[in-house]
């Protein structure tokens, strides 16, 4: 009874059956103590484990090498290693087994040197040295490559890798090298093997993906196939799914998805949660949404993967509507779903859909859980809602850097460029949290939002000089754009020459930015020169060179270059702006009258502009791109698609609360001007995030003062 609880795993019911044979009267023998003993590991009762280890004394079996050699292994599973070495050097008798326990206890605490020393030790007292003894070293330890090729190199001789009881040990040296991304190394000793299991295989195949050579884990797979005594088994599939999955080829994908099919290893967890993700990373939500829907069993990791697709290809609204089918369903949303959905409503801007999912986590005990702290802080930064984000990080006890980071973030892109700073140093003061690459990315967005140079360049190269972090396109780009903004456009062109050349790409285009808002015609079109030869299939680039032209009033080469876009099969994105009234989101267009409230609106925003009027609002007719008379400029920028959202807020909510407006594109500088106007007429305070930052305008001002 009792070795066949141990063997079922059911390792409480056998300390259970040993205490009844207690109290019948009888007592273990050597076949019963190292069951017992196995379960006491497996259930790390130490308690239980020294009072069997008092009866194997009192009963005399001491000598006896197969118990004493269960206590060696328990002691050591319960991280008791002076107790194991203890039961191991008063031990009158040792075979093999004993001395590979006592080693592998040893490489399990890490302890390679004390290892090695008593591996030598058995080859000085003659032992034979078995595949398992090795094992040891190669499965339980993080071992160095310079020590995984002495343990090559002693197995070779041994001859321990051309039989097949050997196999797991060839797979095991195959891992070390793969671990360290030697896979030449590693296909060497599969194409040596006398056998091959289908473990060798998967270790292969998945050495080559988790190196981006996954052109040559398919060959390896096709060869694996056409030998006829191995079969394809789930960890392959595993590992083929993550190569198709980092390759992005939705064509090798579908192909691996009907092979998985025909080998009837479909609708099986994880191979579902893995399709999903594969097609997604694809880009072909269809084909992860069908995985989705035909999966028998929709776990939490289901859920959570296909919300995550949607909410990573742009599409935030679809994703809700799947978070609140999930409520409705038996099954409770993890952490992860929950992070992933938060971020969802940051993209969607969808205040009040965060805020009902905030209650969701304060009422179901997630308020410990960091990484749904960290996503709430960013959600409410990116709605325009700080003062939340602010609460929510005071109230995060223990903060990792995720969080701080989040935090600074929120306040860079809502231009508190000193808070941000402050909140760094005060970071910085903290000996266990280290700032990384994402940290300085946004110290330098909030340097660039208000034009601190010196700072800037200060925090840049420190970055490098003080953290060892080299910098990305991201922080390039951040930089640039602080010093163009800032008018300095000879250390801009210093910056981008010195970098890496293939990061030049998009580095040039907040430097052609900067050339539209200080009119730097001749530079302009240097740098527009640079964006079309670099990356000629960007829409974006052709719309800030025209934008170039009719800032200067030069509509005729403004027209060429959207003509050039077009005759090229590009297509400007138009811009929108939404706000959010009662939980439902409203999207708007410039000139959109498909909104079933667009009388209402229009009248609305016909006495929005008399009331401009008379408090001096003069449009700037000069950011129009098209060539049209002057009152004609006047009526298309009465209707841009924020001064709509506006009208629409202004209508439907009560009179003094706040409107917050999302947009997709750089607000235009007479939209800028009016909303300062809009926000003192009307006594509201009226939040603005557009393409890069939020604008917060209140009482005729704005908190970018400016320069944006």
């Amino acid at each position: 009874m009792i070795r066949d609880s141990t063997n079922s795993g059911l390792f409480t019911r056998t300390l259970d059956l040993y205490s009844c044979m207690l109290r019948t009267g009888l007592h273990g023998n050597d076949f019963t103590f190292p069951l017992v003993l196995k379960a006491c590991s497996n259930t790390n009762s130490l308690r239980d484990a020294t009072k069997v280890h008092s009866h194997t004394f009192l009963l005399g079996f001491q000598a006896h090498v197969f118990v004493q050699t269960a206590l060696l292994d328990m002691y050591s599973k319960c991280h008791r290693l002076p107790s194991s070495r203890k039961v191991f050097d008063e031990m009158p008798v040792r075979t093999v087994v004993s001395w590979n326990s006592i080693i592998s206890a040893y490489c399990r605490s890490f302890l390679f040197h004390e290892a090695t020393l008593l591996l030598r030790e058995m080859r000085l007292l003659g032992l034979d040295l078995s595949s398992i003894t090795f094992l040891s070293f190669l499965s339980t330890h993080p071992i160095l490559l310079r020590q995984g090729l002495s343990i090559h190199c002693c197995v070779f001789k041994l001859g321990l890798l051309n039989t097949y009881d050997h196999i797991p040990l060839a797979n095991a040296v195959m891992s070390m090298y793969i671990r360290y991304g030697q896979v030449h190394e590693a296909r060497a000793i599969l194409d040596s093997m006398h056998e091959i299991s289908v473990v060798s295989w998967s270790t292969i195949i998945g050495g080559y993906v988790d190196t981006g050579n996954v052109d040559k884990a398919f060959s390896m797979f096709n060869i694996m196939r056409t030998i006829s005594t191995i079969n394809s088994d789930f960890v392959v599939f595993i590992n083929l799914i993550k190569g198709c999955a980092k390759q992005g080829s939705l064509m090798a994908a579908s192909l691996l998805h009907s092979l998985i099919f025909k080998c009837g290893c479909e609708n099986k967890d994880p191979l579902d949660n893995l399709l999903l993700g594969m097609y997604a990373k694809c880009g072909d939500l269809i084909s992860a949404r069908k995985v989705f829907d035909m999966a028998l069993v929709k776990t939490v990791f289901l859920w959570t993967s296909i919300i995550g697709g949607y909410t990573h290809m742009g599409y935030p609204a679809e994703a809700l509507l799947l978070f609140k089918k999930l409520l409705k369903t038996a099954i409770k949303p993890n952490g992860a779903t929950l992070a992933t959905i938060l971020s969802a409503c940051a993209d969607l801007g969808s205040l009040d859909m965060g805020k009902e999912i905030e209650e969701y986590i304060l009422s179901n005990g997630f308020q410990s859980d960091r990484q749904v702290q960290t996503s709430l802080i960013h959600m409410f930064s990116k709605c325009g809602s700080i003062d939340k984000a602010i609460s929510v990080f005071e109230r995060i006890s223990d903060k990792d850097l995720a969080a701080w980071s989040s935090m600074i973030n929120g306040y860079a892109i809502h231009g508190m460029a000193e808070e941000a700073l402050g909140l760094f140093h005060k970071m910085l003061e903290i000996k266990e949290i280290k700032p990384d690459a994402v940290v300085f990315t946004s110290i330098l967005l909030a340097c660039s939002h208000v034009g601190l140079v010196e700072d800037g360049l200060t925090f840049f190269k420190s970055m490098q000089k003080d953290f060892g972090i080299v910098p990305s396109v991201e922080h390039y780009m951040c930089l640039v754009d602080l010093l163009g903004r800032a008018g300095q456009f000879e250390l801009a062109l210093k910056t981008i020459r010195v970098m890496p050349v293939k990061l030049q790409a998009q580095v040039w285009a907040p430097f052609l930015s900067a050339c539209t808002k200080h009119c730097n015609l001749e530079l302009g079109e240097l740098a527009a020169r640079k964006l079309l030869y670099m990356n000629p299939g960007s829409h974006g680039n052709y719309v800030l060179m025209a934008n170039l032209y009719t800032s200067m009033g030069k509509w005729k080469e403004a027209a060429v270059t959207r003509s050039l876009m077009i005759d090229r099969g590009l297509v400007k994105a138009p811009g929108w702006s939404q706000v959010e009234i009662n939980g439902s989101v409203h999207v708007f267009i410039a000139g959109d009258r498909s909104h079933t409230q667009s009388i209402d609106i229009y009248k609305k925003l016909e006495e929005i502009n008399l009331k401009l009027a008379e408090a001096g609002y003069v449009p700037e007719t000069d950011t129009v791109i098209h060539d049209l008379e002057r009152e004609e400029k006047e009526e298309a920028l009465k209707v841009h698609s924020e001064r709509l959202a506006i009208a629409f807020g202004l209508i439907s909510t009560e009179a003094g609360s706040t409107l917050r407006i999302m947009k997709n594109h750089r607000t235009c500088v007479d939209c800028h001007s009016a909303l300062k106007f809009i926000s003192k007429i009307t006594g509201r305070h009226l939040i603005v995030r557009d393409g890069s930052r939020f604008h917060h305008f209140e009482s005729g001002t704005c908190t970018c003062k400016d320069f944006w």
